[in-house]
Formats: C-alpha cells, sequence, structure tokens
C-alpha cells in the first residue's frame, strides 16, 4: 500500500495553486503574462503578497508527500527508489495537471519542496546557485535553469565527499532523480532559453508594459 504514496504526490503537485488564487481574484492567470500557472508569473500579475504565497504553497506540495514518503517507507533501497518516485510524482503532477489539459508550470518551487525532504543541505547550495545567478544576470529563468543543471552535480559530489561511491553504497535512486528533475526543470524553459537568445527574456525590474510573454 505504500506504493499509493506515489499518487499521493501526484495528486498533491496538480493542485494548480497559482490558477487559484488567481480565480479568487477574478484573474485566470493563464492569460497574463507568460500563461504560466507558477509562481513567477503570479509575481508578476498579481504582486509580491500573493505570489509569495503561491511560492509557499508550490514548495509544501512538493516537501509534504515526499516528508511523509521518508516518514513511512524503510530505509532500503527500495524505500530509496520510492521516496523519489514520490518526489518525482509530485513535479510531474505540477508540471502536467490534469485539471487543466496536462499543462502546468515549470516545476522549480516543487522540485524544491522535495529536495528539502530528501537532501536539504544540498538545497541550501541550489538555493545559493539561483540566487547568484539570478541577481547577477537579472534573469529568473536563467537562475532556474542553473539550477537545474547543478543538481545533478552537487548530488554526485555529495555521495563522492561523503565516501559514498567508493564503497558502492550511494542512494543510485537519489542520484537519477535529481538527473531527470534538472533536465526537466532545462526542459520546461525551452521558451524562456529562446527569448533569452533573442534578447526578449523579462528581467527583474522591468516594467509589466515592456516585458515579453
Amino acid at each position: 500500500m505504500l506504493w499509493l504514496l506515489i499518487l499521493v504526490g501526484f495528486l498533491a503537485g496538480s493542485v494548480p495553486f497559482g490558477l487559484l488564487l488567481g480565480k479568487l481574484q477574478g484573474i485566470d492567470i493563464r492569460e497574463h503574462g507568460s500563461g504560466n500557472i507558477g509562481s513567477t508569473n503570479v509575481f508578476r500579475t498579481l504582486g509580491k503578497k500573493t505570489g509569495t504565497f503561491c511560492l509557499i504553497l508550490d514548495t509544501l506540495k512538493g516537501f509534504l508527500p515526499v516528508l511523509l514518503a521518508h516518514r513511512l517507507v524503510p530505509d532500503t533501497p527500495s524505500g530509496d527508489t520510492l521516496e523519489v518516485l514520490t518526489a518525482l510524482a509530485t513535479i510531474l503532477g505540477h508540471n502536467y495537471c490534469p485539471w487543466i489539459g496536462f499543462k502546468g508550470g515549470k516545476g522549480i518551487a516543487t522540485t524544491g519542496g522535495a529536495l528539502l525532504a530528501l537532501m536539504p543541505f544540498a538545497m541550501v547550495i541550489l538555493i545559493l546557485i539561483f540566487l547568484i545567478v539570478t541577481f547577477t544576470t537579472k534573469y529568473v529563468s536563467l537562475g532556474s535553469i542553473a539550477t537545474g543543471v547543478a543538481l545533478p552535480l552537487i548530488t554526485l559530489l555529495g555521495s563522492s565527499y561523503h565516501g559514498k561511491i567508493a564503497d558502492g553504497t550511494w542512494n543510485k535512486p537519489l542520484f537519477l532523480f535529481s538527473l531527470v528533475a534538472g533536465l526537466l526543470a532545462v526542459w520546461k524553459h525551452r521558451p524562456n532559453i529562446a527569448r533569452l537568445k533573442a534578447g526578449t527574456e523579462h528581467r527583474i525590474g522591468q516594467k509589466k508594459n515592456a516585458s515579453s510573454p
């Protein structure tokens, strides 16, 4: 029955908080800004207060199911696999929400929540990378892409630092999750990458009437 945690993770991840918060204010977030239901577009469209609330909710829907799995499953290779599958399910639920035609956000906040439950110290490093890249370049999307690329590398470095790769005890399911999650983060930012190349990507502090979708 513990395998039902994967379904719980997907259903939790599929709650479109950005869309719901917009509806409470009479706005369909999909018709504004980038059209994305994630917290970045909520920030730009509905303001800092609502955007911050959306960020917290999107993070929690990744964190809580994985924390539940961590508490319930045994500390075995199969248990490790179940944990990371639950984490991946929360991200897929957010990115491909079944309630809105299997569309969704980019999954950065939800991935962050899942990672906070799986490997909190690595999450601190990823946040630092995100902040440094974002505020150096003024592009939120570039900060998100950088963290996606860095995620599997940090997972490998952490295992190597603790000697787990050398003795063969490293968490292979966790590395595979970090690789897939990182690739998903980059994949969902394809439109942003195109706008970065074209020089039309929205920058922090840029006025809304001068921004690109």
